[in-house]
This record gives structure tokens, sequence and C-alpha cells, in this order.
């Protein structure tokens, strides 16, 4: 029979040492899914819209399996769009065989996208490329395309368009599209990569020089203006990400070196490589110095024997460098493939471990969707059994939200022979308005101490609004159920909690 009472239980946090032992409570376990050339999502050639779904659902179910909790996807790879609603831009290429095309028959990706990852618990944030127009190879565009419209926004560099972001028309532009994107869909996050500035190539020439003398009055040089123009940009998105819909996460994964040190730069990394202040214009660390994102997520695509860029000191530079912002490690998951430098299988899980151990790097996101699935020197196996076996959470973002939903109400249990049956109801609104997104379900021994960081003890955890759960104890005795809510930005409640005996 079980126990009739109700009473709340706090979330206790545990030992730290005991929480990383195990497995982190809190964690960003995460994957990129990248459409541009179709390199994830949709396969090459599959335009039709059933056989899409089915496929994104595969990918979806797969990372699940593998302990993700949030994905990372490309909505916008050259000024185009994978979502109808706000769109200014035409329907990708990727998606339906030509730039312009609706799917037929119609749906919304986006949409899709959205519900099938939160059904899941998967956090869904749209990744956008920033600056790119016209892929190269890829000159087929719509009349209506921006690149045809604003011929004076673009810049060719090495047969790809690019939006010259020194016209201030040019960030209101970009504004805009992430604006129109967050206040109609109901995505966990926005994200850009690496591509502000284009990569260097040589023989290239960046012909900005006539936009410069037209805006760069006051700066001493076109380099320092080339960074602040991509300063504005980025301030002027997350004041308008805050300003529309302040929960939603903000976020940029740059290439994996800020700058390198030397006597122009001692704040910089002991590294000898590309990097995005000098050479792309991205002033990444100032960014998080500002408060401007959430959070970064440094592409540290290099081994730990790298003789220029190793990953070990890279990675340490950047936990001293994340101003009390998340930091994620982007991992290389496509390295394993043979590269150089990546032939052990221990390659990979050693990284994840030696994040582990500093409490300032709160995840990985790992590039891309297809290496994992792939599953390159057996690395989705050892998530599988080993470093994702448990579940976690997504880490907290206090400066956003700090307050908890209330907690799960009239929580009751039945036994059957073979399964404890669980029901709750819904709590009102807390405070700050929101009511539970998630709910936690633990399960303990009678004699257990009620420790909730430790992450082997949690059951399942269920998108609201469900609020039921059977459960089927491995064996006969006293047990515990606890369960908590959580809040869009798993903030979690206190929980709640009632005994039952299996005989």
């Amino acid at each position: 029979m079980c126990t009739r009472f109700l009473f709340f239980v706090l979330v206790f946090c545990g030992c730290q040492a005991f929480a990383q032992q195990i497995s982190p409570k809190r964690e960003l376990r995460a994957v990129w899914i990248a459409t541009v050339d179709n390199i994830d999502w949709p396969r090459p050639g599959d335009y039709n819209p059933a056989s899409q779904q089915q496929s994104f659902r595969q990918i979806l179910d797969n990372h699940r399996q593998s302990g993700m909790n949030a994905i990372f996807v490309q909505v916008r790879d050259a000024a185009d769009a994978y979502y109808a609603k706000g769109a200014i831009e035409p329907w990708s290429e990727w998606l339906t065989g030509r730039q312009g095309r609706a799917p037929e028959p119609f749906y919304d990706p986006l949409d899709f996208m959205i519900a099938e990852s939160h059904q899941r618990n998967l956090e869904f944030h749209a990744w956008l490329n920033l600056n790119r127009a016209v892929f190269k190879g890829h000159p087929n565009v719509t009349p209506d395309h921006v690149s045809r419209q604003h011929p004076d926004w673009m810049l060719t560099y090495d047969g790809t368009k690019f939006f010259n972001v020194g016209v201030p028309e040019v960030r209101n532009y970009i504004t805009t599209i992430v604006t129109n994107l967050i206040r109609n869909y109901d995505v966990d996050g926005i994200h850009f990569d690496d591509y502000f500035y284009p990569y260097k190539v040589v023989g290239q020439i960046l012909n900005d020089q006539v936009t410069f003398y037209k805006y760069g009055a006051g700066y001493a040089n076109i380099h320092d203006w080339r960074r602040d123009n991509i300063d504005q940009l980025i301030h002027q998105i997350s004041d308008s990400v805050k300003a529309v819909k302040p929960y939603v996460k903000f976020g940029i994964s740059p290439f994996g070196i800020w700058r390198n040190r030397s006597s122009l730069a001692p704040d910089g990394s002991e590294t000898r490589g590309l990097s995005s202040y000098d050479d792309l214009y991205a002033d990444t660390r100032k960014w998080l110095q500002m408060g401007w994102i959430d959070y970064i997520a440094p592409q540290v695509y290099f081994h730990r024997g790298h003789k220029r860029v190793p990953y070990q000191p890279l990675v340490d530079w950047w936990r001293k460098n994340c101003f009390g912002r998340h930091l994620y490690i982007g991992q290389g998951a496509y390295r394993m493939n043979g590269e150089s430098g990546w032939d052990s299988p221990d390659e990979m899980p050693i990284q994840i471990r030696f994040n582990r151990q500093h409490p300032e790097i709160q995840g990985s996101i790992y590039f891309s969707s297809r290496s994992l699935l792939n599953n390159y020197k057996g690395f989705q196996d050892t998530l599988r059994r080993d470093l994702y076996r448990l579940p976690a959470l997504v880490p907290t973002m206090p400066w956003k939200d700090h307050t908890p939903p209330l907690p799960p109400q009239e929580f009751e249990l039945k036994r059957t022979q073979t399964q404890v049956l669980m029901r709750w109801q819904m709590p009102p609104a807390a405070v700050d308005g929101e009511v539970p997104r998630r709910f936690v379900v633990y399960r303990f021994r009678e004699n257990e101490p009620i420790v909730l960081n430790n992450t082997s003890k949690i059951l399942a955890i269920l998108p609201a609004p469900q609020t039921y759960y059977a459960d089927t104890p491995p064996t006969r005795g006293s047990y515990r159920y606890v369960v908590t809510a959580l809040d869009r930005l798993q903030n979690e409640s206190y929980g709640v909690m009632t005994d039952v005996e299996v005989q």
C-alpha cells in the first residue's frame, strides 16, 4: 500500500565531487544539425516532406538515445529559410531542390522540428548563418533574393557573396531576420556560427574600402572598423532578443582561438593559429565581458597533441575568460573519421572528461550529427554506455531567470501487481508567471538519502503537460518517489514525495 500523505522535499545540491563522479546533474549535451549542402538533413535529393519528417525523427531518436538534451539546427544557410511565418527570405534550395519553392505538400519545417524536439525534451536552438548571402557554386537565386534586391549590400569574395555588415541597413536587416523568427516560433535559442567576415583566401581582396570611406570616420584603420561593425551587430541582436523574448538564449560558436598571445595581445592563448579577432574581426571575448551573449561555444576541433593548437591549453584559456557566462566546447566529432591525431578511440572521451573537471565548462556541442550517427571510433557507443548513460538537465542561466516553478500538486501513487502508477496535477504559475515545462521523476530506496544531484536516481524527464508515469521497480521493497517541476530555463522546483511498498 502506498502512504497517502504528501510533503515537500528540498532539492539537495549534494556534494559537487559526488555529482561529478557519477554524472553531472547539469550539462549541455548538444549536436549541430547542418542543413547547408545537405550535410546532415535533409538527405541529398530528398524533397518529400513525409520522408524528410521521418528521417528527422530518426535523427532525434538516435541523439536522444545517446543522452543529448539539445539540438542546434541550421535554419538559414545563405539568406534563405527553413520556415514560413515571418520569413522575408526564400525557401532554401537544400529543402526543396530549388530556392523559393515551398514544400509540397506544404509543411513548416521549423514548426515541425521544434514540436518533435520538445516532445523528446530536447531544447531547440535555431542556428543561422549570419553573413553568407549566396553559397559558392550555387548562383541560382530567386528574383526577390536580397542579393538581387540590394546588390549594394553585397561583397563577393572567393566566389561567395557576403553581406557587407559595414552598411547600417544590413545590420538592421539581419536583426529583423532574427526578431521575426523568435516572434513566430517557440525556439529556445538563437545561435550563430563562426562566419563573420570571411576566412582569408590567398590572392583574394575584400572590397569594402568604399564602405569604410563612407562610414569609417573616427576609426584608426579598417580593421578596427570591421570589428566594430560586428560588435554593433551582435549588440543590436542581443538587445532585440531580450526585448522580444527575454528568455530566449543567444550564443555564438566562433573559431576556437580568440587571439594568439603576443606583445600586442598579452591576454591571448598560448596558441599559433588563425584567430577570430585578427582574421575574422570577431572580438568574441568582448561579447562575453559585455554580457551581450549568454554562452560561447568555441570550436576547439583539435586533438590534445596538436603542435600549434593543443586542446587542453586552449580550453583552459577559455574557462578563464568566460566572465560568468556559459562555456560549452565545440567538439569536432568529424575529426574521428581518420584524421591525423585522432587514431585513438580514447581521444574524444578524454576531452569530455577533461571538460568535466572544470565547473566553468558546462557542456559540449558536437559537429556534426552525421559524424555522431556514423559512430566514428565507437564514440556514439561510448556516449550511450558510459559518458551520457545517465541523463542530465540543461544548465540554468540565473541572469535570465532564477525563479523556480511551483512544485507539482496532488501527487498520488497506486500500486498494481507489476507497476507503480503515479499521477500529479499541474501547479499554478509561479511569481514570474511561468508554469512547468517538464517534470522529473526520481526513485529512491526507503533508507537512501534524498540527494537529487544523483542522476542515477532519475527515472524520467517528462514534457508537460504529461502528469503521469508508470514505473516497474526492479525488486520488492520500500521505495520513495519524488517529482519536481522544471520551467522553461530548467530551474527546478522543490519536490513532492511519497512512499510505496512493493511486495
